[in-house]
This record gives structure tokens, C-alpha cells and sequence, in this order.
């Protein structure tokens, strides 16, 4: 990733490799489609120039959500929180959708009404499609203006949504995948407590763990689907030394991508280490899985469903490397809405994401803090302490993190495609050369058909 973009698209150096650090989170979301691009206007500018110290913030706004890690009664309590030090400015929470694409889908239905929210998810797929619809607007002035300090959020997290020196959205529910291990099976099977650090010391460990999960269980349970399953896999596939893509390029027919491939098709049809959950959170909890991976913001929901002690680790490395892919959401502010629409929003957006505000959402999801002085902060300090899960997912990201490869994060429908290409691998048993095969022209023409022409 050190070669500019083409013509007529320049970011800098630096914001292609802060764009390129994308991705998705969620352990089901419903299939549909999310915003294409080029359907809107050019590039928004709608706070430029715009003086906010003469703007009165409306009395009233509209939030969009999915609530990320079953948060809405979290929101519902920021909300209050909010509202105890501003009460003249009242907050509508909306279930705009079960997930991040159905969110999508409906903004971008009502982006030619005036149905639109003040505050609205913008998931770390499609935050970037909303800029080149222009339907968002650059943060940078109005926060400028309410004086808050940039500088503290977390640098690659607040980067992940910088291009042409503005930024689009702040950080919100940010994940990486964990793995999450039973303690007591761990135990019962004679292994150190620690995850496995590598793919193959899983599948040394596999053995002993067979004969603690039922005849239907697996060492390791895995869900697939949307805005899932190619989230998971990067790791697998970085760890054999592939890639999706080499910039937009798929790769997906390199010995290493196919290498890739063919170990997810042993996990699940030849030494069986893995088995398909429906819900693999849930299975895991009950006993069925030994192991899984899950996002950090199912963190919270696992600890409270899950009657054993439960232990996460990083995800393991692969023969020839390691890495994790960050994902999760941002929150914008619609370019269209009215400037007191807009400075109330950017005032909420500011409060939500506050040190102290993003804290206690991680503490009651499992989302990591998106600010850096709450990462050692007294609220995150005294959770490590008591509750030394969280601590996982905030070292991951900064030891394994790594920016997700541009076809999955950039291409309409490219994170649908590759899903269906591994659930051939997983749920079918096809070929993995085969199974690629198949999904690499349908790659490549979305990206010709909703991408280039708009480079």
C-alpha cells in the first residue's frame, strides 16, 4: 500500500493508508445491499465558511443507531447524561436497523427526503461511501468550535476517517475479533491458560478439547455471513502470507491467498477443529464450542451469558505472519441538515465520545475507548483490574493491528462477495481454488462498475 490512488482521486500517502485501516463488525447482519457510489453530489463542504459562534443549536435532534453490542439502554443512558447538562436539547433515539448495513441501506433511502437523522452510524464499510455522495460533512471547524481536543482521540482510530486533511466521522464502537476460550474446558483438557498462539498449537491442542464439547461440539466454533466471515478470515489469510487484494487488484488466485483457503477447508472438513454456529457466541456459552471468535463488543454479553470463567487472547498467527483487522463504527452528521441541526448534533457527538462518555460505554460493551487518556484512565484502570478481559482487546490493537485490504472495505458488495466465497469453503465443502474462482470476476466487476469510474 505505498503507490497513490489513481487520477483525479489523490489523498495523500497517509490518509490511503489511514483509509485502508477499515472494516466491519457484527456477528449476523441481514444481507442487503448498502449505498452504492456516485449517486450523490460531489464532495460536501457544507460547514465551510460557516461562522458557528452566531448558530443557536436546535432544540431537538435525531439519532440513528443499530446499537452496537446491544447497547440502546447504554445510549438511552448517555442520552439522559447528556440532557442533565444540556436540557435544552432533547435526543431522539431511532432503530434505524438489526446492523451496520441495514443502517446504511436506510440513509441512503432517505438521503433524497427530508427523513433524514441529525447523528447517524457510519460503520467503517460505508462511512467512505457517504463522502463521495457527500452526504456527510467535515467535523474539524464545529469541533474547533466547541473546543474539543482532537488530539486525544485515538490517533489510528480518528485517522481511520481522514481524507483531504478533514474528517468525516469521529470513533464510536470500535472492535477488534478476540478469542474466546473456556477456562474449565481449558483446564479439564490439561492446557495452559493462555489462547493458542499460533493456528497449528490449536490444532496440536485439538485432541484434548474434543472430548470436553459434546459429539455435535468442536474446539473451536466459527458463525459466517455477512459483514462477518471475511472479517474473521483476514487473519487466516494474512497468516499464510495472502491478501485479498493488492490495492483493488484481487489476489485471491496467489499460492498464499489458495494456502489460506485450503486450511479453512481443513478446519472444517478435514481435522475438523472448527464447527459452524449459528449463533457461535451462544453455542459457545452453552458449552457446545470450546473456543470462538467473537468482537470485543460481544465482550460484555459473554461475560454475563457464559456460567464458566471465560478467557480471551489475541487471535493466533498463521506460518507466515499475524494480524488483526480493527472494524467497528463511527458516528457523522448528515451534510444536509441545517447548521442548528448540526452544531446540536456536533455538541451530543462531542459529549457521547468524551473520556469519561466512552469509558463507560466500553465498560458496559466491551468496545474499546476511543480516547487515549481513558485507556488508562481511573474508570478503564479499576475495569482492567477487576475484569482483566477488557485489558485483551485494547493490547491487541496496539501489537496486531492492521489495515484491511481495499477490496473487502472499498468495493460495494465486496465484503457480500468474499462471504459467499468462504461460506462455499466452510458450508458446501468447495474447493477453495474453485470457490475463489468463482467470487474473483463478480470482485472485479464491482469494482469497475461502482468504484473506478468514480476515481
Amino acid at each position: 500500500m505505498n503507490q497513490p490512488l489513481p487520477a483525479l482521486w489523490t489523498p495523500s500517502r497517509r490518509d490511503v493508508l489511514r483509509l485502508g485501516g477499515l472494516g466491519a463488525l457484527a456477528l449476523s447482519l441481514a444481507a442487503c445491499a448498502g449505498p452504492t457510489v456516485g449517486g450523490g453530489s460531489s464532495a460536501p463542504s457544507a460547514s465551510a465558511g460557516t461562522d458557528w459562534s452566531k448558530i443557536k443549536p436546535a432544540s431537538q435532534i435525531t439519532w440513528w443507531s443499530n446499537h452496537p453490542g446491544a447497547s440502546k439502554a447504554i445510549e438511552e443512558e448517555l442520552i439522559r447524561r447528556f440532557n442533565a447538562k444540556h436540557p435544552d436539547i432533547a435526543v431522539k433515539l431511532v432503530t434505524a436497523g438489526a446492523g451496520y448495513d441495514e443502517v446504511a441501506q436506510r440513509f441512503q433511502a432517505a438521503s433524497s427526503s427530508n427523513n433524514l437523522p441529525d447523528l447517524v452510524i457510519a460503520s467503517d464499510v460505508w462511512w467512505f461511501r457517504y463522502y463521495l455522495n457527500g452526504q456527510v460533512m467535515p467535523l474539524d471547524e464545529v469541533f474547533a468550535h466547541l473546543d474539543v481536543d482532537v488530539a486525544d482521540y485515538n490517533p489510528t482510530l480518528y485517522g481511520d476517517y481522514e481524507y483531504e486533511s478533514s474528517h468525516w466521522a469521529v470513533p464510536y464502537a470500535r472492535s477488534t475479533p478476540l478469542f474466546y476460550y473456556n477456562k474449565a474446558m481449558w483446564a479439564q483438557a490439561g492446557l495452559p491458560d493462555r489462547g493458542p498462539e499460533t493456528w497449528a498449537e490449536l490444532a496440536e491442542w485439538a485432541p484434548a478439547l474434543r472430548g470436553q464439547v459434546p459429539a455435535d461440539g468442536a474446539p473451536l466454533g466459527l458463525a459466517t455471513g455477512t459483514s462477518w466471515a471475511a472479517w474473521w478470515f483476514e487473519n487466516m489469510l494474512w497468516g499464510q502470507g495472502g491478501q485479498y487484494s493488492d490495492k483493488f487488484t484481487v489476489a485471491l488466485d496467489t499460492p498464499q491467498a489458495l494456502a489460506a483457503g485450503d486450511f479453512l477447508h481443513d478446519l472444517f472438513h478435514g481435522s475438523k477443529v472448527a464447527g459452524v454456529g449459528t449463533d457461535a457466541g451462544a453455542d459457545f456459552a452453552a458449552g457446545i464450542f470450546a473456543s470462538t471468535i467473537g468482537s470485543t463488543g460481544s465482550l460484555t454479553g459473554l461475560l454475563e451469558a457464559a456460567p464458566f470463567e471465560l478467557g480471551t487472547a489475541y487471535l493466533p498467527d498463521g506460518p507466515n505472519g499475524s494480524g488483526t483487522p480493527t472494524g467497528g463504527t463511527g458516528l457523522a452528521i448528515p451534510a444536509s441538515r441545517s447548521p442548528e441541526q448540526q452544531l446540536a448534533a456536533a455538541m451530543f457527538l462531542a459529549f457521547l465520545t468524551d473520556p469519561e462518555n466512552t469509558a463507560y460505554f466500553s465498560q458496559n460493551t466491551g468496545y474499546m475507548p476511543v480516547r487515549t487518556s481513558a485507556v488508562e484512565g481511573e474508570t478503564m484502570s479499576s475495569i482492567y483490574a477487576a475484569t482483566p478481559q477488557f485489558r485483551t482487546a485494547v493490547d491487541q490493537l496496539a501489537e496486531k493491528s492492521r489495515s484491511q485490504d481495499w477490496v473487502r472495505v472499498f468495493v460495494p458488495s465486496g465484503d457480500q462477495i468474499l462471504t459467499d466465497g468462504i461460506e462455499q469453503i466452510v458450508l458446501k465443502g468447495t474447493p477453495a481454488a474453485e470457490a475463489f474462482a468463482s467470487i474473483t470476476p463478480r470482485l472485479e466487476k464491482a469494482y469497475q462498475e461502482n468504484v473506478e469510474p468514480y476515481l
